[in-house]
């Protein structure tokens, strides 16, 4: 979850919270972006972009295509004219991580926060905190899908009641082994469409084709028992049989007694096969 710290890198716009309205929105300042940033995004933009066709789900590439974003860091407000017609969503600039309670806010109101700076040179390959890059590339194509369009603003909406019953590390794991690393079956294979995976090239090869991945089959139940990584690719991937059986799945969920339950256990280990579990032994794009 996006939670506020202290920034030290001196990179342009980088945690520049002075100035932030009371839900930690600031201008995008486009123009503050030096030819030098929307160089690098045409590099990053050209890494990924290439692996799309065969790792990407066909909403991230709908989506993507329909953003035309390879020529430089966009603008918000461009962005905000496709989305806002399509499924209802905007682009709100924030200066780097948020509150949850706000982050929550902003989902459950359709607003969706993106980093506005962008990573130095040094963290092309590696980067430890999501920058315009991530948020944008990764997420944004995501939001004109209406299955994750509706997803989202639900799971903004639940998370004031996760907060209340100290079980907001449950619900956080849902979003991160989905909408950050989430896969889904289509076309015969694997695709990504979780924004972690996406805008990370090693990740994006080594989430389909790597043989050792542990790949489960999406159980609500069984993510939010799940430990996940942060520092190194995830041991296990959930993989869902199409984008609306993350609602599906979710929507009949009683939340208050899973929470009661398992809030206080330790985290299943990511990476380990339960009894009676039958992994998804096939990887690639395709079968």
């Amino acid at each position: 979850m996006k939670t506020p710290r202290t920034q030290t890198s001196n990179s342009g716009l980088r945690g520049e919270y002075e100035g932030a309205a009371a839900d930690y929105t600031v201008g995008q300042d486009w123009r503050a972006y030096t030819p030098d940033m929307h160089e690098r995004w045409r590099r990053l933009y050209a890494r990924q972009s290439a692996l799309v066709e065969r790792y990407a789900c066909r909403s991230f590439r709908d989506g993507l295509a329909r953003l035309d974003c390879a020529g430089g860091i966009p603008r918000f407000e461009d962005a905000n004219k496709v989305l806002g017609p399509a499924t209802g969503w905007r682009l709100v600039a924030v200066p780097g991580f948020i509150p949850d309670d706000v982050f929550f806010d902003h989902l459950a109101h359709r607003r969706f926060p993106v980093t506005r700076w962008l990573r130095e040179e040094h963290e092309l390959d590696y980067l430890v905190e999501p920058d315009v890059f991530h948020d944008f590339f990764g997420h944004v194509p995501m939001l004109l899908d209406p299955a994750i369009a509706d997803f989202l603003e639900l799971y903004g909406k639940a998370g004031a009641r996760a907060m209340e019953m100290d079980a907001l590390e449950m619900l956080a794991r849902i979003y991160w082994y989905t909408i950050e690393f989430g896969l889904v079956r289509e076309d015969g294979g694997l695709r990504v469409f979780g924004a972690g995976i996406i805008s990370s090239a090693a990740e994006t090869v080594y989430s389909i084709d790597d043989p050792k991945v542990l790949r489960l089959p999406f159980d609500p139940v069984r993510i939010m028992r799940t430990g996940y990584m942060i520092d190194a690719f995830q041991k296990t991937y959930f993989v869902l049989e199409s984008l609306p059986q993350l609602i599906e799945r979710l929507v009949g969920l009683d939340f208050g007694p899973l929470y009661e339950t398992w809030r206080h256990a330790p985290a299943l280990p990511a990476g380990e096969c339960l009894p009676g579990e039958t992994p998804i032994t096939f990887s690639g794009a395709s079968a």
